[in-house]
């Protein structure tokens, strides 16, 4: 965030010209997936539900890249530029903007048709489209993200410490993670889904049929002995 400043919060210097951005959503969720019974054996490894298929950033980029080519065949010739996590911009912020949903308390945005378990990209193009309206924020009094996080780290609505969310210690953090931290990681080897798991809008979450996004068994409920002995 330090080297790229306020890069994120003008698109235009990403694309010159940028009028726009388009900003979409992709359910990522598979019905395959075990939740309680990989998080309450302690002799797994729980993986993150949104790492457990194939790499997201190249599927929903070149789905962004066919968006783009088809607003180019029927509008004519335009400048156009697919993100998916790829530069310094603020997805979810535009995401809420563009009425994909709201911010919820635990930062994620939520819809309430579609829960919270989706992948979310951008599409900066030089065209003065319609703007979209956002929506109201609905989680009303509700706190249940913050109460159940492991590490407390959600210390504020809408404010993650990232220092002490599991998301972070497991998947960015360069180095040992803190010892007073790791007896509350439980098994969670690779990111954490506590605060969406518990989220009553997710209720309402849709399933994906993407095959890309089914769960690789390698990684589905690892065995922790097994990953100890990795290099």
């Amino acid at each position: 965030m330090a080297r790229h400043g306020m890069l994120r919060a003008r698109p235009h210097e990403l694309l010159p010209g940028t009028l726009r951005v388009i900003s979409v959503r992709m359910n990522y969720l598979s019905a395959k997936v075990a939740f309680a019974k990989t998080l309450n054996n302690p002799t797994l490894g729980y993986v993150s539900r949104y790492a457990l298929g194939r790499d997201y950033h190249k599927l929903l980029r070149q789905r962004l890249k066919k968006l783009g080519d088809w607003i180019q065949e029927h509008c004519g010739n335009l400048q156009f530029r697919p993100f998916v996590d790829s530069a310094p911009i603020m997805g979810r912020p535009l995401a809420a903007k563009a009425g994909l949903g709201w911010v919820g308390k635990h930062s994620l945005i939520l819809n309430r048709e579609a829960g919270s378990w989706f992948f979310l990209g951008e599409l900066l193009i030089d065209l003065p489209l319609p703007v979209d309206q956002p929506l109201e924020e609905q989680c009303g009094r509700c706190v249940a993200c913050m109460t159940t996080c492991p590490t407390e780290a959600i210390v504020a609505p809408y404010t993650v410490d990232a220092r002490r969310c599991i998301s972070y210690l497991t998947i960015e953090l360069e180095g040992a993670i803190p010892e007073a931290l790791r007896p509350l990681m439980g098994n969670r080897i690779y990111g954490c889904d506590d605060c969406q798991l518990i989220c009553p809008w997710n209720r309402f979450s849709q399933l994906t049929d993407e095959d890309d996004f089914s769960p690789r068994a390698a990684l589905h409920t690892p065995a922790l002995l097994d990953l100890f002995q990795w290099d």
